[in-house]
């Protein structure tokens, strides 16, 4: 027994900023920005947008799609570095936002990797057999966190939520592997303290995010059985286009196997890869029965892979 992906869903701000919009307030241009990082526009959250009414809205499609009711979801995880509190936990307002049954209810702290541990934790409970349907949900409002006079960092980030219901399954489709790591030594490149804003060290986390995420990514595909050859499409984190490049270079992969829409919405960190995903199957790039690998790597550091047959 394993989890599967049942229902998948998405939601972005409707405010649009884009790179002639920030070229307004920042000494930088479109073209410095999309030739660093591929991105030409991000969504924007609304000063009182909390990353649980973000996560709300992806949810409700995400459950409709999995022909699920709040009642039927037992566990609530929710994966951000923005939330709406230091507690309760963004998953309890989300829960009750919902008019879930009292599931249990946690946030995953793990910055742009934090989706695809949830979906770890979240089919552990599935094949452990302790729950039937768990709702997963990377949630993010950035902008909330950055400096908006920083260049390096205010071009890169945008808001949004993904979320994906997990159902226990016999058959033969499901989450295959996953392989998450961390070393809290680099915690430097990437961080946040409390009540300040975002600081990155873009150079030293360009290297390590594309060494780690090829390393996770075969070890994922060895342990699931698959080859590249197997897998669909990859979706990476959506975190700058020339790491997205170069991994798929080093993968070996061509253009058409990897997917991104980072020109649309930035780094959304956890809320990138089941956008990300969202868009991919909307747009016919996977159906049922097809192998899927994502990977991310996020401040603490944190990476990892996981193999999915949809």
């Amino acid at each position: 027994m394993r989890a599967e992906i049942t229902g998948i869903g998405m939601y972005v701000p409707p405010r649009v900023i884009t790179n002639h919009d920030l070229e307004k307030i920042l000494d930088t241009s479109d073209e410095w920005i999309t030739t660093r990082t591929g991105i030409k526009e991000r969504r924007i959250a609304e000063e009182w947008e909390k990353a649980s009414d973000l996560a709300l809205k992806a949810s409700q499609e995400a459950l409709e799609n999995a022909g699920k009711t709040p009642k039927e979801i037992d566990a609530v995880v929710v994966a951000t570095s923005t939330p709406d509190m230091t507690f309760p936990s963004t998953a309890c307002f989300l829960a009750d936002k919902l008019g879930c049954s009292k599931p249990m209810a946690f946030d995953i702290s793990a910055a742009c990797s934090g989706f695809i541990y949830g979906l770890t934790v979240g089919n552990s409970f599935i094949s452990s057999g302790q729950f039937e349907n768990v709702l997963v949900v990377g949630t993010e409002v950035f902008s909330q966190i950055i400096d908006w006079g920083d260049r390096s960092t205010a071009v890169i980030f945008g808001d949004g939520a993904g979320a994906v219901v997990l159902s226990k399954t016999t058959e033969d489709r499901g989450i295959f592997s996953a392989v998450m790591k961390s070393d809290g030594s680099h915690w430097g490149s990437l961080y946040c303290p409390v009540g300040e804003k975002l600081r990155m060290r873009g150079r030293e986390t360009f290297k390590l995010a594309i060494k780690s995420m090829e390393t996770a990514s075969l070890k994922a595909l060895n342990q699931a059985g698959v080859t590249l050859d197997d897998i669909q499409l990859v979706v990476p984190h959506q975190a700058n286009i020339r790491i997205i490049n170069a991994l798929a270079e080093r993968l070996g992969l061509p253009e058409e196997k990897v997917f991104s829409n980072i020109h649309k919405y930035g780094n959304t960190s956890a809320a990138s890869i089941p956008i990300a995903m969202y868009e991919a199957f909307k747009e016919g790039r996977f159906k049922k029965g097809d192998y899927l690998l994502l990977t991310a790597f996020g401040g603490g550091l944190t990476w990892g892979a996981v193999v999915i047959k949809f």
